[in-house]
């Protein structure tokens, strides 16, 4: 076994190898991470902010698979697993962390997703929710069996080893007593799965199993559940909520979400066995359950059958919802981890009801679709609710409400080339310039300047207004020479030296670009890039470009549509880019965002712009 210091980065790793580590970040699937030797590093048992010492499990294409062997310096927020199993079975990720900061991480988990993700600007994510059981709350669990022995555990993630479990903390008392009854006995099958309602007492486990060992029964097709007083059944194949207690609690989120007063037509959509639909039906008119799942249907049809506003129809909801005749009030959407499919998404633009209930377990599909959705729905609050204690698992519900169909558009430049560029498109907007100081910061590349520049101007105005709506388009330009950054000349000696240096250069010009919206927080920063090429002028052109005043508030010291002056071409990219405002970039911004716009085929094409720009005629 090998030793390796972190300060070596150019040591590779073996499987076997103990290196020690500063953990920086929560990974995607709740280990700590690492960088070691240039690879990033997963390491199960470790805390952001921590050093410890790993054990390397596995070396895989794209990252380093670690586990804590001794922790060097603790975080605050470290305790002792309760577990035995903890470290050997990778089911639970965050045994050994106090429960409130897996709360906190949680939330951060959800907030992370939508500013990444769904660029939304300081999303109103709520405090997660804790659980009322921290262990034993799971009603489900699915067992791999060691068919040697017929031993019930689970296999560590990374090392592929088997552990046999006894008794699992998530579980609640009646799984593990089943578990019990039927460890080392089950090897004739290679999984097994066990449901158990701690509120009915029934259950149900699967595969049959004919050791005449096992005293209890098995095979059974469906059992009860109960949630919120509620009975329900539930077949083998469909899907329900592991942590009941935490289940009637998305119940409730979810009605307060769709602000329900008896008279509103509900969409179901991805309804399962009917747990929100049965819950809600007292509250509706109507309720339209969709669910594909033949097996969850007929649970469906059996849960709602004392409900006669509740109807079912089975299908797909991607093409059941566009085809409905009846437009919805309100909408409940509980997808798998991947989301929902393009076309739903797609028809809640059209028919936009009134407000949706987003339910979901995987907060970047719904970081994704809540992108979608912001062309027409502004997200009201994001609440995640922790229905997985010790995991990094997180539940979400989003409530979101129609947004205005317009919206003013601002532009946070006094600069009179955009206001030309943006005026010319057709598009009707105010200006209220941004007093943001623009200069570069130390380490930061061109590229990043003008994306931070620009982003600050549009965040800065609209902060200053508190608007309830609106677009703020804001930019900022540079010339790129050799790598530096060319900024606007301080006087006219600053102009002569720029325009010497750039004279007879090819060089770029980088605009980074922001498009914000005040009603639904969505913020998309963005850059373009175009090469020019700089005539080689003489220095008498050059004197009485100075004297003409036009260099002093651009970019380099000069401007592309200088019609006396005629300083360079475009070799490459948005000729409106270099002026100062990638205008087909804007628009298509604009319009991803759901603004109204005028009719593409009406809008002018920037003078200059070429055969690449989105906004010209493909046929002439």
């Amino acid at each position: 076994m090998t030793q390796i210091s972190v300060s070596n980065a150019a040591a590779t790793v073996e499987r076997g190898d103990i290196v020690q580590l500063d953990l920086h970040a929560w990974g995607r699937l709740g280990e700590a991470m690492a960088k070691h030797g240039g690879s990033d590093v997963f390491v199960f048992g470790g805390i952001p902010g921590e050093r410890v010492e790993a054990e390397v499990v596995a070396v895989r294409r794209k990252y380093v698979a670690a586990q804590v062997t001794r922790v060097i310096t603790p975080s605050p927020a470290r305790v002792e697993p309760p577990c035995e199993y903890f470290g050997q079975c990778t089911g639970c990720q965050w045994q050994h962390v106090e429960y409130e900061e897996q709360l906190t991480v949680k939330t951060e988990i959800v907030r992370d997703a939508l500013e990444r993700i769904g660029n939304f600007h300081a999303p109103n994510v709520q405090p997660t929710l804790a659980s009322p059981r921290q262990y034993h709350y799971r009603n489900h669990a699915r067992f791999n069996v060691w068919r040697e022995s017929g031993a019930l555990g689970f296999t560590h993630r990374e090392r592929r080893r088997f552990v046999r479990i006894d008794r699992c903390m998530l579980m609640h008392d009646g799984v593990n007593d089943i578990l019990s009854q039927l460890q080392g006995r089950a090897a004739e099958t290679s999984q097994l799965a066990i449901r158990s309602s701690p509120q009915t007492g029934d259950y149900l486990v699967q595969p049959t199993l004919k050791n005449p060992e096992i005293a209890i029964p098995t095979g059974q097709k469906t059992y009860r559940e109960s949630v919120a007083d509620q009975e329900f059944r539930v077949a083998s194949p469909s899907f329900f909520q592991v942590n009941v207690w935490q289940a009637a609690r998305l119940g409730e989120l979810v009605k307060d979400a769709l602000a329900l007063t008896g008279n509103e037509i509900v969409v179901d959509a991805y309804a399962g066995v009917g747990t929100f639909a049965v819950l809600l039906a007292p509250f509706a008119r109507e309720i339209i359950a969709v669910e594909e799942s033949t097996a969850a249907i007929a649970d469906a049809t059996e849960n709602a059958a004392g409900h006669s506003n509740v109807r079912l129809v089975t299908g797909k909801v991607e093409e059941i919802l566009p085809t409905l005749k009846v437009t919805p009030d309100a909408v409940i959407l509980d997808p798998s981890r991947s989301g929902c499919q393009p076309p739903v998404l797609e028809a809640l633009l059209a028919q936009r009801p009134s407000r949706i209930a987003y339910v979901s377990c995987n907060p970047e599909s719904l970081a994704r679709d809540l992108r979608t959705l912001s062309r027409g729905y502004r997200i009201q609050s994001v609440q995640p609710v922790d229905m997985f204690p010790q995991t990094h698992h997180v539940e979400c519900v989003a409530t979101l409400v129609t947004k205005p169909v317009t919206a003013e558009i601002v532009l946070a430049s006094a600069s009179p080339r955009r206001r030309e560029l943006l005026s010319g498109l057709g598009i009707d907007f105010r200006v209220a310039p941004s007093a943001i100081p623009e200069e570069q910061e130390p380490d930061e590349s061109p590229e990043q300047m003008v994306r931070r520049l620009s982003r600050e101007k549009a965040l800065a105005v609209a902060g200053a207004e508190s608007p309830s709506s609106g677009y703020y388009v804001a930019a900022d330009s540079t010339v790129v020479l050799d790598g530096e950054s060319i900024a606007k000349p301080a006087d006219a000696e600053e102009a002569r030296s720029m325009l010497r240096r750039l004279r007879a250069t090819t060089h770029q010009v980088i605009t980074g670009f922001t498009v914000y919206d005040a009603v639904t927080g969505r913020c998309i920063t963005d850059a373009n890039a175009a090469d020019v090429q700089m005539r080689d002028f003489t220095d008498a052109e050059l004197e009485e470009s100075i004297a003409s005043g036009t260099p002093m508030d651009k970019a380099g010291a000069y401007a592309i549509q200088d019609p006396d002056f005629r300083p360079a071409s475009l070799l490459s990219g948005c000729y409106s880019n270099v002026m100062g405002l990638p205008a087909c970039r804007i628009v298509d911004t604009l319009t991803e965002m759901g603004c109204a716009l005028p009719d593409p085929e009406s809008m002018r094409v920037p003078p200059g712009c070429t055969d690449s720009c989105s906004l010209r005629p493909t046929s002439s």
